[in-house]
């Protein structure tokens, strides 16, 4: 079967079960979106390329499937290098085409060429520029299999005008066809390693689970589950990991890092052993590298090995998926005689009665060393500091400013427990990830790695489309909202009913949070109006219902009239006070130890 590279190129998409795409066409990719006509594949038409990006990332974050842009030379890949940048600091799988131009052209400084391989090296898992139109099915085949596999992240796929013009003879390529010599992530841990990490475990006398976002990438939410029930083992979520363990469950600690909650902070801090499991270390958690955790061994499990010792040196580095190590590590304790939670007996010492049949003597005698009621003295000194150091914020009834974090817990309860929520990078994420309760996987969709302002809107509507049957609110802040509302447009005209609340304090909240605390409340180039743009006029002009809330006791009802709208998007104008700032607080290249909390659970006014 003769078929154009065009042709070749959209029934690849076909054979990896490509739904749905983003893209918006042009000159050099013009020749594939004819084909798309004929397609069983969804493409939604997007009004910037950047927004097709993160609609993908939304897409991917929620399903687990590769999402699919597209763009056109030139400007159109250029526009998508930001959330090609994001999905590779966030390991987001996305398979992004580009157009070129022809490959008599490249070089020659063509209308609307550029080097978008050479652009992208750095942030991409790989990239493929076809110059010859037989490859197309291989490459095609290949970019989704290292976007998928080991960790994921974005790849990209550079077609010549002239090659999607060309003819073919249509194949479709078997795993032994794939060219990809040095490509072999490893999955399976050392097992040796694991027993080891297995007997630190079992040592330890004030361990964490640090959970990150490669939890949610594996699948091993249900694995990591059942480790902390087993161990009684606090753990902290990230906050790329939000979800991965229910905030309702009594051993979730919460956020750890910069913005998070004082408990799971401290935990990390004081602790004696980490279990980083698909965690990376990241500045925004570490604080101060020389600082952190530092009575504290490290079993640190990746399938990236390139995170292993980058920032902290593990005792214990296994790299492999995060749920097949945890299920290992689960058989490992199992065969050194850890009991299961729901038999574990009370007492102070001795052998539980119901060790692992067969366990091995020296191996019983191990686990007898670990009864949870060894555990007692941490788990209240965590108590006492959940008690001392809450999250908190002071809203005042009736006329009072409203308070952003009285609009998060007002959207929190009254959605579905399984919304699924995006947000924009500022103050409006971390109000976000600290006052929503996040009992559900793959509920959270944030740029955490980049922080791409602008990220909310499209993202939500990318999940939206991954997702039609769950309720799909982002919390952005003006400053983001204004970068890539015009999506909404396409929300709109695809019927694709998001709702935004936009905490809007008129300012760039964290940057003005920042030169309040650092830069002697000299507020340089922070200050957005709060009536500038009509944010209902502008939703109305775009299709969608507005709604302007500037009391507490209005937040209900305009949640209420929201969530009753599902033919169209909905954008609410929540005026929040433009002073509130997010704590707790590490401030930048401090340490841990220095964690600032609000300053009424000190005694002091707000």
């Amino acid at each position: 079967m003769e078929l154009t590279g065009a042709q070749a190129l959209i029934k690849s998409l076909e054979m990896q079960h490509v739904e749905v795409m983003f893209g918006l066409p042009g000159g050099a990719i013009l020749p594939v979106y004819d084909p798309i006509l004929d397609s069983s594949i969804r493409h939604i038409l997007v009004r910037h390329e950047q927004g097709a990006g993160h609609m993908a990332q939304g897409y991917a974050q929620v399903t687990g499937r590769p999402g699919v842009a597209m763009a056109t030379s030139g400007p159109g890949a250029t526009n998508v290098v930001t959330p090609l940048a994001d999905a590779y600091m966030d390991s987001t799988p996305l398979v992004v085409i580009t157009g070129q131009v022809a490959t008599t052209a490249i070089g020659t400084d063509a209308f609307q060429e550029s080097d978008i391989t050479g652009i992208t090296m750095g942030i991409t898992k790989h990239n493929w520029l076809i110059t010859d139109v037989d490859d197309i099915p291989r490459v095609v085949a290949e970019a989704f299999h290292v976007a998928t596999t080991g960790r994921p992240g974005p790849v990209l796929i550079d077609i010549p005008k002239d090659i999607a013009q060309s003819t073919m003879e249509w194949y479709w390529p078997s795993p032994e066809d794939l060219d990809l010599p040095g490509y072999r992530p490893v999955t399976e841990g050392d097992p040796s390693l694991i027993r080891e990490a297995a007997e630190l475990l079992l040592a330890a006398e004030r361990p964490v689970i640090y959970a990150g976002g490669g939890i949610l990438k594996a699948r091993a939410a249900d694995a990591l589950r059942e480790l902390a029930e087993r161990t009684g083992i606090p753990v902290v979520t990230t906050l790329m990991a939000r979800g991965c363990f229910p905030d309702s469950h009594p051993l979730c600690l919460g956020m750890p890092g910069m913005h998070g909650n004082y408990t799971a902070v401290m935990a990390m801090q004081r602790s004696d052993l980490l279990i980083a499991l698909g965690s990376r270390f990241d500045d925004r958690v570490t604080g101060k590298v020389n600082a952190f955790a530092p009575d504290a061994k490290v079993v640190h499990v990746d399938i990236d090995p390139a995170e292993h010792h980058k920032v902290r040196r593990a005792d214990v580095a296994i790299a492999g998926d995060c749920r097949l190590v945890i299920e290992e590590l689960l058989l490992a304790l199992n065969a050194l005689g850890l009991p299961h939670a729901e038999s574990t007996r009370g007492g102070s010492g001795g052998a539980p009665s119901d060790a692992v049949p067969g366990a091995p003597a020296e191996a019983g005698s191990l686990a007898a060393g670990f009864p949870r009621e060894r555990l007692a003295p941490w788990r209240s000194q965590l108590g006492e500091w959940q008690a001392r150091f809450p999250l908190v914020y002071d809203q005042q009834p009736g006329a009072g400013p409203l308070k952003p974090q009285f609009v998060v817990e007002q959207l929190r309860d009254l959605t579905p427990d399984d919304t699924i929520v995006a947000s924009g990078v500022g103050q409006h994420q971390m109000f976000a990830s600290q006052w929503w309760r996040f009992d559900h996987p793959y509920t959270w969709v944030n740029s955490g790695g980049l922080g791409t302002m602008g990220f909310a809107v499209p993202s939500a509507i990318g999940a939206k489309v991954g997702r039609p049957d769950k309720m799909v609110w982002a919390v952005d802040g003006d400053g983001c909202f204004q970068m890539t509302a015009q999506e909404l447009v396409t929300a709109s005209s695809e019927r694709i009913p998001v709702k935004i609340a936009i905490l809007n304090n008129a300012y760039l909240g964290m940057v003005r949070q920042w030169q309040e605390m650092f830069y002697e409340e000299r507020y340089s180039e922070v200050y957005l109006s709060p009536d500038l743009p009509d944010y209902v006029g502008w939703a109305e002009a775009m299709g969608c219902v507005g709604i302007k809330v500037e009391s507490p006791d209005d937040v209900a009802t305009a949640i209420d009239k929201a969530n009753s709208v599902d033919d169209r998007p909905v954008v609410v104008d929540f005026r929040t006070d433009a002073f509130e700032k997010v704590f707790p607080m590490v401030a930048a290249g401090a340490s841990n130890d220095d964690i600032m909390v609000d300053p009424s659970l000190l005694g002091g006014g707000r």
